[in-house]
């Protein structure tokens, strides 16, 4: 596989904002030629799959600018140095559970007010390594209940509800939930525990 790596001459921020930077790393490819390639540098993030004991799914229907609508899906954000090895998690190195854990429920309790009883890893994946270096912990929370105050940021727009599970994966199936993160939450969920 080395005969396919690229290797990073230079590297720079073009531009960076609150949640991610543009980088662009001067680069030369196999064949000897160089050039630029930018790509959007985040630092990794937890996606929180919540259920209440009686086995319902807590959702929150958030505003999203980019796609300019309410959007349903699950609790997900990014891993802050407070919860640990949130600045190696996504450099080749992996997270510890501890710290995902951490994270996982600081971001459950902040947007919707529930604490969970236990927390389990579900996967780990970089959903657009195409052009992004995220890297998204998906985590499985159980005995969720609301007895958390809720901090949102100041640019979250955020609505809470629970849902029953099964209307939730259909509403995969059926192709009616856009949310990447939470699709994929649903779809491990059902591969490792149904």
């Amino acid at each position: 596989m080395d005969d396919l790596a690229w290797e990073t001459l230079d590297t720079d921020i073009d531009y960076a904002c609150p949640g991610f930077d543009v980088r662009r790393d001067e680069v030369r490819f196999p064949d000897g030629e160089t050039d630029g390639f930018h790509y959007v540098d985040e630092p990794p993030a937890v996606v929180v799959l919540p259920l209440t004991p009686d086995g319902d799914v807590v959702v929150i229907d958030e505003w999203r600018q980019a796609v300019g609508r309410v959007n349903r899906g699950i609790p997900a954000g990014t891993m802050e140095a407070e919860d640990g090895d949130a600045e190696s998690a996504g450099e080749g190195e992996a997270a510890t559970t501890d710290a995902i854990e951490r994270a996982a429920a600081r971001e459950l309790a902040e947007e919707t007010g529930y604490e969970a009883d236990a927390f389990e890893r579900l996967t780990t994946v970089e959903p657009t390594n195409g052009m992004a270096n995220a890297v998204h912990h998906h985590v499985l929370a159980t005995g969720c209940e609301p007895t958390a105050e809720r901090e949102l940021d100041h640019n979250e727009s955020i609505a809470v509800e629970t849902v029953p599970y099964d209307d939730l994966l259909a509403a995969v199936v059926d192709d009616e939930l856009r949310d990447g993160r939470a699709v994929t939450a649903v779809l491990w969920y059902e591969l490792l525990h149904r």
